[in-house]
């Protein structure tokens, strides 16, 4: 067996040494005590499949193609998430990088070299100047291979946190279409509501101006005071102020929506109006422990935990010396005809042992810091965990009391349309005066813009309980 044979089978044996690996081996902690049902629920129960509810586009359940269109064109263009899908890149390149460090380094280089030596050189043997000069080629063609024995598992580690990072970057970008797409699902509620709320203060100001176009004529012929007519002013004028600050909000919603979009400001096509949105399905809240595996932000929170604690590792390994093992094999001629030849083979091979001795404290330090990092980031986890169940808490009481209210709301607005009927069938009868039209048209409108936002507000609450639940609770 020749020296390349040697030099190659010493470092494959080395490379499949499988020294142990120093620092602690993840596991998950115990989360923080889970609590068996969801604050302000009326229990909870496992959910059970449902055919007539989506799953993964969760946005479906509200039917509204538009809604749906301006879904997907947040995720194939929104900025924020382009932003994120190149930080998954960067952390995969990242982790490609550690790996690859658990692998010898082999170059193949080639040179050639023209050279002539001095005819004043000295002789080696006797000293004294050859006399003469030499002229010669010399051909080069080594392998090198460069290997770093991880006995201690440096690498290893290294490499099993840049894979948790790299996990990390993939639970970030879900978070970021997890809120994407929540957010341009309350936008868009947002701006329907708005639209519905111009809707009832353009017809409340048609009405209002023809109750003051009758309420002067009646004034000029006697039969009503100018204070009926000053009063009737006040309704239309109120209804009138609320138009202009409505459509400042609406093109300022739609601007919001289209940033979004990764467009620039400009107009938002709408689908179903905010009364035509279907009203949800009674919410199926699965069991709190399912959140653990489906938020994205508690999966981002472990990843960087995992992250840290294989950093443990990495800062022990350093008490331990490190061996490198270096070779190269290949061929050396002064022809080139005569390159491959036995006789002009070269070999050679080297290991080198570095083990610290004294650091200053440095190496525990070092342990020290990345144990403490881990604590940090273990009440992070928790705090993600814990902070999930109150989400899902406030989205439960928000969706089912905002659903209370508008229900409540809706006889509200039944109620002051009749009184304000009534007040305008007394008014033209004569048996009561113009303050009464004033105050039940008044409340009326109140009522109606009042659940416009009732409205807007229970559908935004659900889409909140989804963004709560990490997409909702079909999985």
């Amino acid at each position: 067996m020749n020296g390349r044979s040697y030099t190659a089978g010493a470092l494959a044996a080395l490379a499949l040494l499988g020294g142990c690996a120093v620092g602690p081996n993840y596991l998950r902690p115990e989360a923080t005590t889970i609590p068996a049902a969801y604050a302000g629920a009326d229990g909870w129960k496992v959910a059970q499949p449902q055919a007539q509810l989506p799953k993964g586009n969760w946005w479906e359940i509200f039917a509204d193609p538009q809604l749906d269109t301006l879904e997907a064109q947040a995720v194939a263009a929104n900025q924020q998430l382009k932003a994120a899908v190149e930080r998954f890149a960067e952390a995969r390149a990242t982790t490609d990088i550690a790996r690859a460090q658990l692998f010898p380094n082999v170059s193949l280089s080639a040179s050639y070299t023209r050279q002539q030596t001095s005819r004043n050189a000295p002789s080696v043997a006797t000293g004294n100047a050859i006399g003469h000069s030499s002229t010669f080629n010399d051909f080069l063609m080594p392998l090198d291979v460069g290997y770093e024995v991880d006995l201690w598992g440096r690498l290893r580690r290294s490499t099993e946190s840049a894979r948790a990072s790299l996990l990390n970057a993939e639970e970030n970008r879900k978070a970021v279409v997890t809120t994407l797409v929540s957010d341009v699902a309350t936008d868009y509620f947002n701006l329907l509501q708005l639209d519905y709320e111009l809707e009832i203060s353009k017809r409340t100001l048609n009405s209002r101006q023809g109750s003051l176009q009758l309420t002067q004529t009646l004034e000029q012929h006697g039969i009503n005071s100018l204070l009926d007519v000053r009063q009737s002013e006040q309704l239309v004028y109120t209804a009138a102020t609320e138009i202009p600050d409505l459509e400042r909000q609406i093109a300022q919603q739609e601007n919001a929506i289209s940033i979004l979009l990764g467009n620039n400001p400009g107009d938002v096509p709408r689908g179903l109006k905010l009364t035509e949105q279907p009203h949800a399905p009674e919410v199926p809240v699965g069991l709190p422990s399912s959140l653990l595996s489906r938020r994205p932000d508690i999966l981002q929170a472990e990843q960087n935990l995992v992250a840290a604690n294989a950093q443990i590792g990495v800062a022990r390994a350093a008490y331990f010396p490190q061996i490198a093992l270096t070779g190269s094999a290949g061929y050396q001629s002064t022809a080139l005809s005569n390159l491959f030849t036995g006789p002009a083979g070269i070999w050679n091979m080297a290991a080198s042992f570095t083990q610290p001795i004294f650091e200053g404290g440095r190496l525990k330090s070092n342990v020290r810091l990345a144990e403490a990092q881990r604590e940090q980031l273990l009440l992070t986890y928790q705090q993600a965990i814990q902070g999930a169940f109150r989400d899902v808490s406030n989205a439960l009481v928000a969706y089912r009391k905002n659903r209370e209210f508008r229900i409540q709301q809706e006889h509200l607005v039944e109620a002051a349309r009749d009184a304000a009927r009534l007040s305008e069938v007394r008014f033209k009868v004569g048996t009561t005066d113009y303050l009464e039209v004033l105050t039940n048209n008044t409340n009326s409108f109140s009522a109606e813009l009042g659940l416009a936002q009732a409205q807007g507000n229970e559908l935004t609450a659900l889409v909140q309980l989804y963004q709560s639940l990490g997409g909702g609770w079909q999985q």
